[in-house]
C-alpha cells in the first residue's frame, strides 16, 4: 500500500537544493551531492520495521539495476572520450571548422540539430551530451554566446533523439511494457514532438542572431583532429553500441593526438584519467539517487503516487492525461526516465485497457512525458552531466531548455484536438518485456 511519508526524502532534497539556492541567490551554496546525502539519511531513518542491514540490501539491489550500472559506465566512457579528444585538439578543430562553415545565425541551432542527429543514432542522451558538451563550451568561448544557451541547445537535441531513437532504452522500455510495434510508437511520437523541435530551432536561431559574434582571430583546424567525432557519428548512425562508439572515439582521439603531436606517448593514460575523473561527481550522485529511489519505493512512496493517479481517472481523455501525469510524477521521484517507464508501465497499461487507449499512444505518452521531466529536473542525470561539463548550475541551464518545455505543451495541445485510435493487441505484438528489455 502506498504511503505519502515515503516521498519525504524527495521533498527534503528539493527543499534543501532549491530552497537554499533561492534564499541565497546562489545555487552553489548547497551542492547537489550534499543535499542527496541528507535525503538518503532521511530515507534510512524511515521505516523502523526494517533493520539497517535490510535497508542496505534494498539499496544494493537498486544500485545493481542494469540501467544504473549502464548509466554510470556511460559517464566514465564519455569522460574518457571527452578527455582524450580535448587533449588531442579535437574540440578546438571541430569548433573552428564549424564556425568557419556555419553562418553566425545558425551556430547554436546547428548544435541542437547535430545533437538530435547523434542522439537518434546512438540512442542515448547521456552519450550525446558527453560528446558535444566540450564543443558547446568551445563555441561559447569563441563566439561570446552564453554557455548556458549553447549547452541548453545540446541537451534539447539530446532529449529529442533519446525520445525517438529505435535503440534508446526509453523507447525499448515503452514499447515492451505496452506491447506495441516500434514503428508505430515512432510514428506516434514523431508527429507529437515535431512542432516543439521546429520552434526550438527557431528560438535558438533568434537568440544567436541577437548575440555577440566577433571573430577577429584566425580559425585554424586540422581535419585529422575532427575524425574522432566523425567516428562517433558514423558509429552512431550504423547503430553500434554506445560503449563501443565512445571507446572507439577515445582510441581514435589518442591516435590523432599522437599524429599531430598534441598528445605525448607518456600522456595518454593521464589525459584519459583526467576525463574519467571529471565524471566522478555525477557517477557518485547517480549511485546515491539510486539508493534514495530504492528506499522511497520500498517505503511506499512510488505506490502512493500510482494509487492517486489510478483513482482519479474518469474518461478516455482523463486516462491519457492520467498516464502523462503518472509519467511525470514517477520520473520526478526516480530521476531516471528509463526506470520511470519500467515502474509506471504496468499501471499505464492497466489504465490504457480500462479506458480504451491504444498501446502506441500509451507508449508515446510514457516516453514523451518522462523525457519532458527528465530534461528539466535539476537533479536528473542529463542536467547534472551538462552542469558537470560546463561548471554551471543546472538551474542556470534550465531557462534555455526550450525543447522539453515545448514538447510538453505541444503534446498536451495535440491530445486535446486529436483523437486516439484503438489498435487491438495481437499475438505478434505481445512482447515479453522482461525477456527483451
Amino acid at each position: 500500500m502506498g504511503k505519502k511519508a515515503g516521498l519525504l526524502p524527495i521533498g527534503v532534497f528539493l527543499v534543501l537544493f532549491l530552497g537554499v539556492g533561492c534564499a541565497t541567490g546562489d545555487f552553489y551554496k548547497m551542492p547537489a551531492i550534499v543535499a542527496f546525502l541528507i535525503a538518503l539519511l532521511v530515507a534510512f531513518l524511515q521505516n523502523r520495521t526494517l533493520s539497517f542491514q535490510e535497508k542496505i540490501h534494498v539499496i544494493a539491489e537498486g544500485v545493481g539495476n542494469d540501467n544504473i550500472i549502464t548509466m554510470c559506465l556511460i559517464f566514465l566512457a564519455a569522460g574518457a572520450f571527452s578527455g582524450t579528444v580535448s587533449a588531442a585538439g579535437g574540440v578546438e578543430s571541430t569548433v573552428n571548422l564549424g564556425l568557419s562553415i556555419l553562418p553566425s545565425g545558425i551556430v547554436v541551432a546547428g548544435l541542437m540539430m547535430i545533437a538530435c542527429f547523434i542522439s537518434v543514432s546512438m540512442g542515448t542522451s547521456m552519450g550525446t551530451i558527453g560528446a558535444l558538451g566540450p564543443i558547446a563550451i568551445g563555441i561559447s568561448d569563441k563566439t561570446g554566446y552564453s554557455l548556458a544557451i549553447c549547452i541548453g541547445a545540446v541537451v534539447s537535441g539530446a532529449m529529442f533523439g533519446d525520445n525517438l531513437s529505435m535503440i534508446s532504452d526509453t523507447t525499448i522500455a515503452a514499447v515492451r511494457t505496452q506491447g506495441c510495434e516500434m514503428k508505430d510508437k515512432f510514428k506516434e511520437n514523431f508527429f507529437l514532438v515535431l512542432p516543439a523541435a521546429c520552434i526550438s530551432l527557431i528560438l535558438y536561431g533568434v537568440l544567436a542572431r541577437n548575440g555577440s559574434y566577433q571573430m577577429n582571430e584566425a580559425l585554424p583546424y586540422h581535419l585529422i583532429q575532427v575524425i574522432p567525432y566523425i567516428v562517433v557519428l558514423a558509429g552512431a548512425l550504423i547503430g553500434i553500441n554506445v560503449f563501443i562508439v565512445l571507446i572507439s572515439g577515445t582510441l581514435v582521439s589518442i591516435l590523432a593526438g599522437l599524429l599531430t603531436s598534441t598528445i605525448a606517448v607518456d600522456e595518454i593514460f593521464t589525459v584519459m584519467q583526467e576525463g574519467i575523473t571529471s565524471m566522478y561527481d555525477i557517477t557518485v550522485i547517480s549511485i546515491i539517487v539510486a539508493c534514495i529511489v530504492s528506499l522511497v519505493k520500498k517505503n511506499g512512496g512510488i505506490e502512493y503516487i500510482l494509487d492517486i493517479i489510478h483513482r482519479s481517472i474518469k474518461s478516455h481523455s482523463g486516462g491519457e492525461f492520467g498516464i502523462a501525469i503518472l509519467a511525470v510524477l514517477v520520473d520526478l521521484c526516480t530521476a531516471n526516465n528509463t526506470i520511470a517507464i519500467v515502474m509506471a508501465g504496468p499501471i499505464a497499461k492497466e489504465i490504457s485497457e480500462d479506458y480504451n487507449i491504444s498501446p502506441r499512444r500509451t507508449a508515446s505518452l510514457l516516453d514523451i512525458f518522462t523525457s519532458v521531466t527528465q530534461g528539466l529536473i535539476p537533479y536528473g542525470a542529463q542536467l547534472l552531466l551538462a552542469a558537470g561539463l560546463t561548471k554551471l548550475s543546472p538551474v542556470n541551464i534550465i531557462p534555455y531548455l526550450f525543447y522539453p518545455v515545448l514538447m510538453g505543451i505541444s503534446v498536451i495541445f495535440i491530445l486535446l484536438i486529436r483523437k486516439d485510435e484503438k489498435v487491438p493487441l495481437t499475438e505478434e505484438n505481445q512482447i515479453d518485456f522482461n525477456k527483451n528489455l
